[in-house]
C-alpha cells in the first residue's frame, strides 16, 4: 500500500486515501463515509487557519535562512590593516595587564592627590588643617581594611591567648571592673558637682530612674542580659565627655555643624532659580523642604560609590564588638545614624526572615529613637544647634539597643551571627547621575510626606486648642490646651532629664507635641524659643516665659531628636512588614513597645547630655545673671557664673557707682554683690 494524495474536493480540503497498487482504484470504506464527512466539515476553518500559519512559517524561516546566509558571508576572513592590527595587539595587552595597568594609575592619582596635600599643608597648614586630618584618617583606614582583609586569621590567632586568658579570669574580673567603675562614678559627681553645681545630680538621677523603669515593664525581666545595657549607656557617656567636655571633641563637632550647614545652603541655589528671588517669604514651603531633597540626592550618592556602606559597617562592628548585640541589630542601629527608621533595615533586607523577635524589637527601637539625615539639615534650618543634634544622632545609637535590650530581652537562639560575612544591600543605580536622579525622586515622597503632615497636625492642634479653650473657659480657665495638658504630663519626666524646674513645664509640652505629632512641630516650637533668648528679651510677659536657658534648650534638642510618635508607628509597621512579610505578626506586636523604648532611649541620651551640659555655655553674661538669681537652685559658685560677675564689676571700675540698667538687672547686681562680697560702695 502507498500513501497518495487525492484531488481537491469543492470544500478545498485534501483527502488522503490508501490505493491498491495491483487495482488501481481508490478504495473507500462506505461505512465510515458520513463519519469522515462530518469530520471534514468540523475542521475546514481549523485547517484554513493552520494552511496560514504554514505559509507564515514558510517565510519566516525562508528569511531566516538568507539572513543566516548573509551572516556566514560576513563571517568570511578579510585582510585587515596595519592600525587595526595594532589596536587588537594594544587591547590584548591591556586585557593581559589590566590589574598592573590600574595600580599604575591609582599610584600616580594618590601621588598627585598626596603632593597638593604637602603644597597646601606648607603653604598654610591651619587653613589646610581639615584636608590633613581627612588624609590621615583615609590613610589609616585604608591600611586597616587591607590589613584585616588579608591578615584576619593571624591577627585573630596572635589574640587568642589572651581571649582565652580573660574567659577563664572573667568571673572575678568582671565584678573587679564594676566595683571600679562604681567607684569612678561616684568621685567623678562628687567633683563635677562641687564645680558645676547640683544640676548634673538631677540628670544622673533621672538616667537611673529610667533603668529602672524599663527593667521593670521588661517583657522577661528576669533574662535581661546586663552587658548591652551598661556598655551602651558607657559609650553613650564617653561619647557625650568627648564631645561635650573635652576641647577637641567640642571643636570637632562644632566644626561638622558648621560645615553641614554651610554645605546645606547650596540647596539655596536650586530654590532660587525654581521659585524666585522672594523664596524665602515662604520660608519652610521653598527654604526647609529643598535641603531635604538636596540631603536626600547626596546620600543617594554616597551610597552608590560605597561609602555609607562603609561607615555604617565600621560604626556596626564597634557597637557589636563593645556591646556584644548581634551584626544585624548593630548594623541597622548604626544606620539610623545616617538614614530613616524605613530605609536602614534595607541594608540587612535578605536577613531579617531569619532574626528574633527581640531582634526585631532592637531594629525598630533603633528607628524610633534616631532621626534621618534628611531631615537633620531642615532642623539646623530652624535655627537648632547642628553640633547637638549631631551628637544626638550619634549617642541615641547604642542608647537603641541598651533600651531594647532591656525592655525585651533575647530568649532565642540568634541564627543570623556572622562577624564577617554579613553582606550589606547596594543601590539598584548604575552610575553616579542615575544615583542623585533617583535620590531626588525618592525625597518627592518624603517632602510630600512632610508637607501634609505639617499642614493636618497644625490645623488639628489649632482645632484642639480651640475646643480645649471653649471647655476650659466653662470652668473659668480660658488658658486650657493641648500643649498645657501634655507640658503637665511630662513635666515630671523632663524635670528628671536635668531641666530647669521653671523650664519643664515647657520641655514636657515640646515632649507632648512630639509623641503626639511629630518632631517637626516640637523642633519649630524650639526654634521659637531659641530666637527669643537670642533677642535677649524680657523673660516673663504676663506671667509666661518666653524662653529658656541654654542648658534647657540643650537638654531639649537631645531629648526630641528621634522618631518615636504615633505617626511613626503606623509608618514603621507598613515598611517593615512590606520588607519581611513572614514576620507581620511579630511586628504588629512589637511595634509599640519599640516606640516606648525609642522615647525613652531619647530621654536617657538627654540625661547624658545633662549631666556632661557645662551651665551658662554659649550665654551672654547679663542672660546668665539674670537667669541664675531669676532661679532658686541655681549653684552659686558655678565658675561661669563668678566670671560673668567680676566682668560686671570690672566694667564700672572707673565710676565707682553702679546705675541698675542697660543689659543688667538690678537683682543681678545684688546677686553679684552678695557672690563676690563687694565692698559697700559698690552695692549701696
Amino acid at each position: 500500500m502507498e500513501l497518495k494524495e487525492t484531488t481537491r474536493d469543492h470544500s478545498g480540503v485534501q483527502n488522503l486515501a490508501f490505493q491498491d497498487d495491483s487495482e488501481g482504484v481508490d478504495v473507500v470504506n462506505p461505512k465510515g463515509l458520513g463519519d469522515n464527512s462530518q469530520r471534514i466539515k468540523n475542521s475546514q476553518n481549523k485547517k484554513t487557519v493552520h494552511t496560514n500559519q504554514e505559509d507564515e512559517y514558510i517565510n519566516i524561516e525562508s528569511d531566516l535562512h538568507e539572513n543566516k546566509r548573509e551572516s556566514v558571508d560576513d563571517e568570511q576572513p578579510r585582510l585587515k590593516g596595519h592600525l587595526e592590527k595594532k589596536y587588537d595587539k594594544a587591547c590584548e595587552f591591556c586585557k593581559k595587564h589590566k590589574t598592573r595597568i590600574l595600580y599604575v594609575i591609582y599610584g600616580i592619582l594618590i601621588t598627585a592627590y598626596l603632593a597638593v596635600v604637602i603644597a597646601a599643608c606648607s603653604l598654610n597648614f591651619q587653613r589646610a588643617l581639615p584636608l590633613f586630618i581627612i588624609t590621615v584618617l583615609a590613610i589609616f583606614f585604608i591600611c586597616w581594611d587591607f590589613l584585616i582583609a588579608k591578615y584576619e586569621d593571624r591577627i585573630a590567632a596572635f589574640f587568642s591567648p589572651g581571649e582565652r586568658y580573660l574567659e577563664k579570669q572573667w568571673f572575678w574580673l568582671k565584678w573587679v571592673l564594676c566595683a571600679a567603675l562604681i567607684i569612678t562614678i561616684i568621685f567623678w559627681l562628687i567633683f563635677d558637682t562641687a564645680k558645676q553645681g547640683s544640676h548634673q545630680l538631677i540628670s544622673f538621677g533621672g538616667l537611673v530612674m529610667y533603668v529602672l523603669l524599663m527593667f521593670i515593664f521588661s517583657k522577661y525581666p528576669t533574662r535581661v542580659a546586663w552587658r548591652p545595657v551598661f556598655s551602651g549607656i558607657g559609650m553613650q557617656f564617653i561619647l557625650g565627655l568627648l564631645i561635650l567636655r573635652t576641647k577637641v571633641g567640642f571643636d570637632v563637632f562644632n566644626w561638622l555643624g558648621i560645615q553641614i550647614q554651610t554645605f546645606l545652603d547650596y540647596s539655596d541655589t536650586g530654590a532660587k532659580f525654581v521659585f524666585g528671588e522672594k523664596y524665602t517669604d515662604h520660608f519652610f514651603a521653598f527654604k526647609v523642604l529643598p535641603i531635604v531633597v538636596f540631603f536626600s540626592t547626596v546620600m543617594s550618592m554616597l551610597y552608590h560609590v560605597g561609602f555609607m556602606q562603609w561607615l555604617v559597617g565600621k560604626v556596626g562592628w564597634i557597637m557589636q564588638i563593645f556591646m556584644g548585640t548581634t551584626p544585624v541589630e548593630s548594623l541597622v542601629a548604626a544606620g539610623n545614624i545616617f538614614v530613616g527608621q524605613t530605609e536602614s533595615p534595607l541594608l540587612v533586607r535578605p536577613y531579617l526572615p531569619y532574626i528574633t523577635k527581640s531582634e526585631l524589637h532592637a531594629v525598630m527601637t533603633a528607628g524610633f529613637s534616631t532621626i534621618a539625615g534628611s531631615v537633620l539639615g531642615a532642623y539646623i534650618s530652624f535655627g537648632v544647634s547642628a553640633s547637638h543634634l549631631l551628637t544626638a544622632s550619634v549617642m541615641s545609637a547604642p542608647a537603641s539597643l541598651a533600651t531594647s535590650k532591656l525592655f525585651w530581652p533575647e530568649t532565642e537562639k540568634p541564627t543570623v551571627t556572622l562577624r564577617s560575612g554579613l553582606q550589606m544591600a547596594k543601590g539598584e543605580s548604575k552610575n553616579l547621575l542615575e544615583a542623585a536622579s533617583q535620590g531626588a525622586s525618592t525625597s518627592i515622597l518624603l517632602v510630600a510626606n512632610i508637607a501634609v503632615n505639617l499642614i493636618s497636625f497644625l490645623a488639628l492642634l489649632a482645632f484642639l486648642d480651640s475646643a480645649l479653650s471653649w471647655v476650659g473657659n466653662l470652668f473659668d480657665y480660658p488658658q486650657l490646651n493641648f500643649e498645657n495638658i501634655c507640658a503637665y504630663v511630662f513635666m515630671p519626666f523632663s524635670f528628671m532629664m536635668g531641666v530647669d524646674w521653671e523650664d519643664s513645664f515647657i520641655v514636657g509640652g515640646l515632649l507632648g507635641y512630639k509623641t503626639f505629632f511629630n518632631e517637626f512641630v516640637a523642633y519649630e516650637r524650639l526654634s521659637k524659643l531659641i530666637h527669643n533668648r537670642e533677642k535677649g528679651g524680657s523673660m516673663y510677659i504676663n506671667g509666661v516665659k518666653q524662653y529658656m536657658t541654654v542648658r534647657s534648650e540643650v537638654i531639649a534638642t537631645y531629648a526630641l531628636c528621634g522618631f518615636a510618635n504615633f505617626g511613626s508607628l503606623g509608618l514603621v509597621i507598613g515598611g517593615l512588614t512590606s520588607i519581611a512579610p513572614s514576620k507581620k505578626k511579630e511586628i504588629a506586636g512589637g511595634a509599640f513597645r519599640a516606640m516606648i523604648a525609642g522615647t525613652v532611649a531619647c530621654f536617657m541620651t538627654a540625661c547624658v547630655a545633662g549631666m556632661l551640659t557645662v551651665p551658662g555655655v554659649e550665654v551672654p553674661c547679663h542672660i546668665l545673671l539674670g537667669n541664675a538669681f531669676n532661679s532658686t537652685d541655681f549653684p552659686a559658685n558655678s565658675t561661669e557664673l563668678v566670671e560673668c560677675c567680676q566682668q560686671l564689676f570690672t566694667s564700672v571700675n572707673l565710676s565707682q557707682e553702679i546705675v541698675p540698667g542697660g543689659n543688667y538687672s538690678l537683682s543681678s547686681w545684688k546677686g553679684c554683690c552678695q557672690i563676690l562680697d563687694r565692698p559697700a560702695f559698690h552695692c549701696t
